[in-house]
């Protein structure tokens, strides 16, 4: 009875100790031989690192699990596969990218050989053709593609990691039996996974502390958009009025209401976007509004004035130079432009930063998306052109923190799943030695 109750409890134990193992064994780099690419994807969507077990001389398991836990740590899709001198390289990464389905950076060994490629939206061709020639000649595998990820994760790639790599480090562990093994693989998994939810909730700690401050300079703009509504003092129903004036003024209240509520419900500050857009259209609406009451004109549509936006829809573009910046033309309101035109400098929009009262172009990332709703159509890059927050947003990691859709910066999805949806020209040219076909051009075969 009692070895019977024995064997019972040894099953019910080790069926679950089982079913980790066979889980840390599927996620582990180089756990069994892949002979083809979909292979090397599926252990890809798994963990970042990948050592073919011909290859298992060149990367020791436990250098790659450390190399593994590092990418996942940083939390940026970053994947690096090691592969016996001989594999097939037609295609390579292409096909690679095509298996995982997954947008990132991707750097292969291949023998002696190091190569990498990227979806743009990650990493420019430039920065990875760099990233390469630093790494040629690092020496053997564990020193180079260290080096790699590490020149990697400071080049701020862009994005996170995808939500699959949920699995532990599978850091070695000394253990006195099965049970033991299991239990703290198990909770190795845990802390891995506990290492990635802290990296996040300080990233979305992080976001909430932007939106904050934006929130008192968005409701400023919308502060001073009711004033403006109010001065106007229009009713729907005075001496004059006719459908026209009627339809701006609504558009305007639309407008005014909508950026409210938009705010009230904004979570991140991409979502600021939104809510400057329907102050722009709004303001344009109002002084429609003012030049069919004054008999004059209706203006033409333009972005409001660059300096600050409250100051309204701009009447002319006019050269501007920022302290130790490059001239470019910038959209100025009328009393800006007689100032400019008079050597003075214009009234800027200036908001609260650690470092004292700034114009908005040097507070910070988060006001991107402020900008991107005023000052649509793909002009803000040439209006932010040798600003710090200009800089900013011309970084692949910008959009996936801010969003996107702010002209020539471009747009990201690093990390995500595109499957086969991803420029083919990012991953094409030769391999090994940083041969990108000359000044970082990706055409060519491989």
């Amino acid at each position: 009875m009692k070895a019977a109750l024995t064997r019972t409890v040894v099953r019910l134990l080790i069926v679950p100790v089982a079913a980790v193992l066979a889980v840390l064994m599927a996620g582990a780099p180089g756990a069994h031989a892949a002979t083809d690419l979909s292979t090397v994807a599926q252990e890809l969507r798994r963990s970042p690192v990948y050592v073919d077990p011909a290859a298992s001389d060149q990367l020791a398991a436990s250098d790659a699990e450390a190399l593994a836990a590092k990418i996942k740590d940083a939390d940026k899709p970053v994947f690096v596969v090691v592969l016996p001198a001989g594999y097939p390289t037609q295609d390579l990464f292409r096909n690679l990218r095509t298996e995982t389905g997954i947008t990132g950076l991707y750097g292969i060994r291949l023998g002696d050989a190091f190569d990498a490629r990227a979806d743009s939206a990650v990493m420019s061709r430039q920065s990875v053709s760099n990233l390469v020639s630093a790494v040629q000649g690092a020496g053997d595998a564990k020193a180079q593609l260290n080096d790699f990820v590490d020149d990697a994760l400071r080049s701020n790639v862009g994005g996170s990691a995808p939500s699959s790599w949920s699995g532990g480090s599978g850091h070695d562990v000394p253990v006195g039996g099965l049970i033991t093994f299991g239990v703290l693989a198990a909770a190795g998994g845990a802390g891995a996974y506990a290492v990635v939810r802290r990296n996040r909730r300080r990233h979305e700690e992080e976001q909430r502390a932007a939106l904050e401050k934006l929130r008192v300079v968005v409701d400023e703009d919308i502060t001073a958009f009711g004033e403006e509504l109010d001065r106007l003092d229009f009713h729907p129903g005075e001496p004059g009025a006719d459908d026209a004036m009627r339809a701006d003024y609504e558009r305007s209240l639309d407008a005014y209401e909508q950026a409210k509520s938009l705010m009230d419900a904004a979570n991140r500050p991409e979502d600021v976007k939104a809510v400057t857009e329907a102050v722009e259209d709004g303001r344009f609406s109002l002084a429609r509004l003012e030049a069919r009451r004054a008999g004059g004109p209706l203006p033409e549509r333009r972005p409001p004035c660059f300096f600050d936006p409250r100051h309204g829809p701009s009447v002319a573009d006019a050269l501007w130079t920022p302290p130790a910046g490059t001239e470019r033309e910038v959209p100025v309101c009328e009393a800006d432009r007689t100032r400019l035109a008079e050597g003075r400098d214009p009234v800027i929009r200036e908001v609260d930063t650690d470092r004292g009262r700034r114009p908005y172009w040097e507070a910070g990332p988060a006001y991107g998306p402020w900008a991107g709703g005023y000052f649509g159509g793909g002009i803000l890059p040439g209006l932010l052109v040798g600003t710090l927050l200009g800089s900013m947003m011309a970084g692949p990691a910008y959009a996936a923190d801010y969003g996107s859709g702010y002209g020539d910066f471009g747009g990201y999805d690093g990390g995500d799943i595109s499957g086969g949806d991803f420029d083919a020209g990012d991953f094409g040219g030769g391999f090994g030695g940083g041969d990108f076909g000359g000044g970082g051009d990706f055409g060519g075969g491989f």
